[in-house]
């Protein structure tokens, strides 16, 4: 699995995961529920990952959807 995405904006994660399955791409969003731990105060990102090999698929997805910006360089 790569990261593709870390931030703490939940309406972006919900866009990108929109995307995603809208694309049949496979991914996981992690540490969505450490919200319980921090307080709820959103200064923990979440991360998106996505199998190795859709990783290129998906970088594609989010660059036409304008969400070049967003993702992650190198391997996470």
């Amino acid at each position: 699995m790569r990261e593709i995405v870390r931030t703490n904006n939940a309406v972006l994660i919900t866009a990108i995961e929109a995307l995603l399955k809208g694309a049949e791409i496979h991914h996981m969003v992690l540490d969505q529920n450490m919200s319980i731990l921090e307080g709820s105060v959103g200064v923990l990102p979440r991360r998106v990952l996505v199998p190795d090999e859709d990783e290129a698929a998906a970088r594609r997805l989010l660059t036409d959807a304008g969400l070049a910006h967003e993702l992650r360089t190198g391997n996470g």
